[in-house]
Order: structure tokens, then sequence, then C-alpha cells
């Protein structure tokens, strides 16, 4: 039972990230407007977190190795959710973008420990399970926020909505900080920083981050500017978009563990990756040319069932080929990648809007970068066991 509670709060916990980021999301038309905000510096807002975020991956996995997971995991929340609340009193752009660079600081805190916290309570051959069910919750908690969002932020405006996010998190990190205190695992220590030259000469390390760089960039540039793109080149309301959003959430949240579970079930997670990405790169190829909303409704669904769904395969492929002894480090970088991918196209979206008056450059930038993983997957499949291919 105490497992099953442990487990249950940290998808909860991990979803009260999702509320804000994915609340500046969708609510970013209102953010741009109140505030004055071009797309490029909105679209900048989005890239500081990320770029801080993928800075401290690597510390923050190596500290997750060295150290208790549980207290960075605590720590992480705790700044993410204080700041989330600081968000909505803040008036320049400047404070905004400061704001979202200690963010992504503390955000970082909680990902790679949040997942050895996860895999603890699983076997070892459950990896790439417990790997997605560990970010359910972020896009569980994005169904209603899209969902309940566009019908609360009219009467009770997106500054106080914040604030009622930030108390939920908080709530979520005390409940967890008092059910898990019986359950502080010791970390498995003697890992080094110089441990990483080692890591970073085997090529599954590269191939894998290749993919990783493509995931996040594809999964954060999709899901951050789709209501934005909903509403200014498509002309729909932000309820529509909204509605949109939490649709595309709702078929996410379960293909993320599913992805995971069949990875685990049938041995061989390149796969689902490969399957993953080809699917992807059909779908951001036919998004700005598909006629009327039904049709984007179509797409949205096949992008957003596989924009996730290869999550826990990618991160238990390394950890196959090279150990689980040094997991927050392994998982550290290639989530350092992943964020690289966020930052460059979060921004590079927004700027070739600026530029180009439309997003359909943005978007089929995002299918050519799904083809380039597409063949790293492929190159891949000679540094995997053959035993993971076949089991």
């Amino acid at each position: 039972m105490l497992r099953k509670t442990i487990i249950t709060l940290l998808v909860v916990c991990q979803s009260t990230q999702g509320l804000i980021y994915g609340g500046i999301a969708l609510f970013l038309p209102l953010i741009r407007a109140d505030l004055g905000l071009s797309f490029t510096q909105a679209g900048t807002l989005a890239a500081a977190t990320n770029l801080v975020y993928a800075l401290m991956q690597v510390p923050s996995g190596y500290l997750a190795d060295r150290f208790t997971p549980r207290r960075l995991f605590l720590i992480g929340l705790l700044g993410t959710n204080l700041l989330a609340a600081v968000f909505t009193v803040l008036t320049s752009y400047e404070a905004l973008l400061v704001n979202q660079a200690l963010s992504g600081f503390f955000r970082a805190l909680v990902f790679a420990p949040g997942m050895l916290l996860m895999t603890q309570q699983f076997r070892s051959d459950r990896r790439a399970t417990a790997m997605g069910l560990y970010v359910v919750g972020g896009f569980s908690s994005n169904i209603l926020l899209s969902s309940l969002g566009p019908l609360l932020v009219r009467p009770l405006g997106w500054q106080l909505l914040f604030v009622l996010f930030a108390a939920a998190g908080l709530l979520a990190v005390a409940l967890y900080w008092r059910v898990a205190a019986g359950d502080q695992r010791p970390a498995p220590g003697g890992v080094r920083i110089s441990d990483l030259p080692a890591l970073l000469r085997h090529p599954i390390i590269w191939f894998t981050a290749v993919i990783q760089f493509a995931r996040l960039a594809v999964a954060q540039g999709f899901t951050f500017w789709l209501p934005t793109y909903l509403v200014v080149d498509r002309g729909q309301s932000l309820t529509t978009a909204g509605l949109v959003a939490a649709a595309g959430a709702a078929v996410t949240a379960p293909a993320n563990f599913l992805g995971g579970y069949l990875s685990d079930r049938i041995g061989r997670p390149l796969l689902v990756i490969g399957g993953s990405l080809m699917a992807l790169t059909a779908g951001l190829a036919l998004l700005t040319y598909v006629p009327g909303l039904i049709g984007v409704l179509l797409v949205v669904a096949m992008v957003s069932v596989f924009v996730q769904v290869y999550f826990g395969p990618l991160f238990a492929v390394p950890l196959e080929v090279l150990g689980a002894e040094r997991a927050g480090l392994i998982s550290g970088f290639g989530n350092f990648c992943a964020n690289l991918g966020s930052f460059t196209f979060v921004y590079a979206l927004g700027a070739v809007k600026d530029a180009t008056g439309s997003f359909r450059i943005g978007f089929l930038s995002l299918a050519v970068l799904c083809v380039i993983a597409l063949g790293a997957t492929w190159l891949a499949r000679g540094q995997v066991p053959r035993r993971n291919l076949t089991r």
C-alpha cells in the first residue's frame, strides 16, 4: 500500500510542473497582451527556462547518483512552485526572464532525482514502464488545464490561476514529504563527475543524444506553440485551442505509459522509438496543410499519440547497454541534450513566426529533425545487445 501511495504522489508532484509550464503555453496570448511581449520575447521566456534546465541536467543527475535523490526532489519542487506564484506579480520582461531562468534551475532538481525515485519502486525489467509512468502526471494535468483553464481564466484571470497551481503543488510536496519519510533509500555513492568522459566515449550515448534532442524539440515546440498557432494562424478561439490541446494531452498520457510497457514486454525499444519517429514525421509535415478544424484535430491526435510514447524506451536503452549504476548521470546527460533541442526550437518557432508570419516553416523543420533522429535510431541497432532486440 505504501508503495502505491508513493508512486501516486510522485506522479502528482510531477504533474504540478505540467500545470505551470502548460499554463504559460495555454495562456500565452493573454500574457503577451497584458505584458506587451512580442512572439520572440514570449519564445525567449520558454527558451530561458529550458536553457538553464538543460545546463543543470548533468549536475542534477550526478547529485542524484551521489546523494539522496529525495532531498533534491523536494528542494526542486519547492522552488518551482514558489517561483510560479512570484511570476504572477512581475510586470517587466527582464524580471520575467530571470524568474523563468530560476524556474529552470529548480525544475532540473526534480527530473533525474524523480526518475530514480520512481524506478526504485519497480523491478529492473520494468524500467521503461517506470520511466513512462513518471511523466504521465504532466500530461494528465494538461488535460485538466486545457479543458477547464479557458473557462476559469475569464472570471479568475491567469494570475490567480497560477497562484492556485503553486498552492496545489506545495500541498503535493508536503504530502510526499510526510508519506515517503520512511522510504529514504541510500544513494549508490561512488559516482564521480569524472566518470562522464568515459561514458561519452560509448556510441550509444551519442546516438540516443541525437534522438533526445529531437524528442523534446518536437514535444515542447509542438505543445508550447500549438494553442497560439490555433488562435493566430487558424483563427480559433482560446477555448477551442484549449479543448484541442486537452484532447492531445488526453491521448498522450496513456500512450506515454503504454510505450514503456510495450517496450518492456516485447524487448525491442528501438522498434518503439523508430515507429514513433516515423509517425511524428508524417504528422508534423501535414499539420499546416490540412484544411479545416477536423483535419487539424486528426493530425494533432496523431502527433499527440506518438510525441512521448518512446520516452521510457529511450531513457532505458543506454541503461541497458551501460548498466544502471550511473543512471542519474546517464539520464541527466540524455535530458541535457533533450533540453538543448527544446531551447533551440521553442525559441526558433517564435522567431520564425515573427520573420515569416507563419508557423509552417517551424513545424516542417521539426519533421526534418525527426528524420535525422530516425537515422540515429537505425545506427543504434548495432550497439544494443541482441537479447534486448529479440527477448
